[in-house]
């Protein structure tokens, strides 16, 4: 089998190191549009089935040219090209795991995935991703839901200066984090909230104090999950770092429109992720991942409560930070099942779904906890 996975970013390097330490016998290809990193990176792996190629992701024909060259594709493409590398690889006919956090809402393409008869799974990362799983599988053990709460955040294990906080995954898309709409339930309707508000501290177990605020990370469950009166998925970080981003943000550092200084035009935002990255691109800190998910509803008239913990901690022995376990290896594990065939269904197939099949819900955990990610649930009768 050929697998190709687009992007080689620390999301796409640590993906392709588990693809071809799992599947020996397939070929991994890593593209990007940097032929030198791409071929560093396939290198650094070690493995005599990974090599590289160059790829324009935004060339959407060559997309489609090179993707009908492959089985499967795995997508770690920046939030903006995301939809189109999805779409691609419909047009392609190749099935496809995408974790980027796209604004648009991938299930518009389920019937075209549909017709062209490959298996799409987007938003297959953490948050979204193993977020949707927990909720789908909480889902298929209630009668009725009726709240659904998620809080999610990859933080440095103490809070580092200026921000408590050091990137660990795209720049590009924490600006969008920041600054795109939340979509929410109120009272059974969708409604859009500001990023960053909604604030309140929580302690989170083997953590202590942090604060949430609203991020739109629902995602395909605002179209999959029908008559809950209260949904919501919040960020974690530590007690202050939303004030600062505030002010970073009144002060423009966001901003999408050009300005000129010394006659070069350019968006502050696209100044300001190179510099969170020149700045908080910290290797030697180490990151963790704490996750709660919780699910509130009736089975048979009576109240239940499913809630997942999950934390998650650098890997001091591969070098590989929390984010990236938790978003690269969901990922790999469901192109593996995808190419085991254990996978089925065709078309645009999120996350929570799945979630909601016995079976596949229990390979998934059963991967993960191989490699050491454990979600613990609890279940609470109130």
């Amino acid at each position: 089998m050929k697998i190709l996975v687009l992007g080689y970013g620390n999301i796409g390097s640590v993906l392709a190191a588990d693809l071809a330490e799992s599947m020996p016998s397939s070929t991994i290809v890593i593209a990007g549009r940097r032929p030198d990193r791409a071929e560093k990176i396939a290198v650094s792996i070690h493995k005599e089935n990974v090599s590289s190629i160059q790829l324009d992701a935004n060339d959407f024909h060559e997309l489609v040219r090179t993707m009908k060259e492959f089985d499967l594709v795995v997508g770690t493409l920046p939030a903006n090209l995301g939809y189109q590398s999805v779409k691609a690889a419909i047009d392609a006919q190749v099935d496809a795991v995408d974790v980027s956090y796209m604004p648009e809402n991938p299930l518009t393409l389920h019937e075209d995935a549909l017709k062209a008869d490959v298996t799409i799974v987007p938003d297959c990362g953490v948050a979204p991703g193993l977020s949707n799983l927990l909720v789908g599988h909480a889902i298929s053990k209630l009668d009725k839901v009726e709240t659904i709460c998620l809080m999610v955040g990859g933080i440095p294990e103490e809070p580092v200066p200026p921000l408590g906080y050091t990137v660990t995954w795209s720049a590009e898309n924490l600006i969008d984090e920041y600054t795109r709409k939340a979509r929410i339930v109120e009272n059974r309707k969708v409604v859009e909230v500001d990023a960053l508000t909604g604030l309140e501290v929580i302690e989170f177990p083997g953590v202590g104090r942090l604060e949430g605020f609203y991020t739109d990370g629902l995602r395909t469950l605002l179209y999959t999950v029908r008559d809950v009166e209260n949904m919501w998925e919040k960020t974690l970080r530590y007690p202050g770092h939303v004030e600062k981003i505030k002010l970073l943000k009144a002060l423009g550092f966001f901003d999408e429109h050009p300005m000129e200084v010394a006659n070069v035009r350019l968006p502050p935002r696209k100044v300001f992720a190179k510099l969170l990255e020149k700045k908080l691109q910290r290797p030697e800190i180490r990151d963790i991942l704490a996750m709660k998910a919780e699910v509130r509803g009736t089975v048979r008239g009576a109240k239940r409560c499913y809630v997942y913990h999950l934390l998650d901690c650098y890997d001091q022995k591969r070098r590989v930070t929390a984010m990236a376990r938790t978003t690269a290896y969901p990922a790999s594990i469901l192109a593996q099942l995808i190419a085991q065939e254990l996978i089925e269904e065709k078309g645009v197939i999120p996350l929570e779904k799945l979630g909601f099949k016995e079976k596949i819900f229990n390979k998934i955990v059963a991967e993960l906890e191989k490699r050491q990610i454990k979600a613990v649930e609890s279940v609470h009768y109130t």
